[in-house]
């Protein structure tokens, strides 16, 4: 007896993984594409942080001796017009790309879920007069909507935050609506209305943990986007101001007046933007095949 007691403690039980290292591995293992363009978006968060100390010379500092010099053990980028340092503008526009990225995509991310999880949760007229509220602001040609507002309102970072914000949150509110309506038809949720459950009790356990993954995909692909919409308001002059570089920007001053004379000029912020643009996008799409179960195995 004692024997066949002590049988089935000595058989000790897999330790669990916690669930970070495995979505990890899977992330290595299924989507290494995905996996290498998460790295280069934490570089590019490392570089934003750490600008102030990676930047050889501030990035508004003029040498009126040095203008439009060339890459040198000085100037490893060169220099633009006015004599200033382009690696350090290059830097500190990655800083403010992140920067409005991050503040633009959360801010649309939670109108999203407010438009959206309110409009598919109540229902009825409430649904139909806010979707007919989104439908009208979709119906106008995003980046002519943008600049209009943008004239409006001024250059700014706090303008473009809540301009894209705003403009994002009611383009992703579909999504959520749609996630929130598949939600109402499964067994939970009409159990916690049958049971009599509170509508906020019902809102915060039932609906928000199952649309968390929605919402994480939503985030992760619309930072691209985002940068690069405030990339295109910089170089049409609608975005942030002259004094605050940015990518665009950079590309619609220095960039295209002066392309032929210094050709990094031009070359190095598309580049940027490029390779950003395409690992946001990438990693974003590794995050939407792991998380969401449909596409799992595809």
């Amino acid at each position: 007896m004692s024997n066949a007691t002590e049988a089935p403690s000595a058989v000790s039980e897999p330790k669990r993984r916690s669930r970070f290292v495995d979505f990890f591995r899977r992330l290595l293992k299924e989507k290494p594409l995905g996996a290498f363009c998460g790295m280069i978006v934490l570089l590019l968060i490392f570089v934003a942080i750490f600008a102030d100390v990676l930047t050889p010379y501030p990035y508004d500092e003029a040498h009126i001796r040095d203008i439009m010099k060339g890459p040198s053990a000085q100037y490893l980028l060169g220099t633009d017009q006015l004599g200033r340092d382009f690696l350090s503008r290059l830097i500190f526009g990655a800083r403010l790309s992140v920067l409005v990225g991050l503040a633009v995509t959360i801010l649309s991310a939670v109108l999203s879920t407010i438009i959206g999880g309110t409009s598919g949760f109540i229902g009825g007229k409430l649904d139909l007069l806010m979707q007919r509220i989104v439908d009208a602001w979709i119906a106008f040609p995003g980046l002519l909507l943008l600049l209009t507002i943008m004239s409006i309102v001024g250059q700014g970072v706090v303008q473009v935050i809540m301009v894209l914000g705003i403009s994002g949150g009611f383009g992703g509110s579909r999504i959520i609506r749609s996630a929130v309506i598949s939600i109402k038809e499964n067994d939970y949720f009409l159990a916690a209305l049958a049971i009599g459950s509170p509508r906020t009790t019902t809102l915060r356990r039932h609906v928000l943990p199952n649309i968390m993954p929605v919402i994480i995909i939503i985030f992760s692909i619309s930072i691209g986007g985002v940068i690069l919409s405030l990339a295109s308001l910089s170089f049409l002059g609608f975005g942030l101001p002259p004094s605050i570089p940015d990518w665009g920007g950079l590309l619609s001053r220095e960039g295209r007046r002066y392309m032929e004379r210094a050709p990094l000029l031009a070359l190095m912020p598309g580049l940027c933007l490029t390779v950003t643009v395409y690992s946001l996008n990438m990693f974003g799409d590794a995050l939407r095949d792991l998380l969401d179960p449909r596409l799992r195995g595809g």
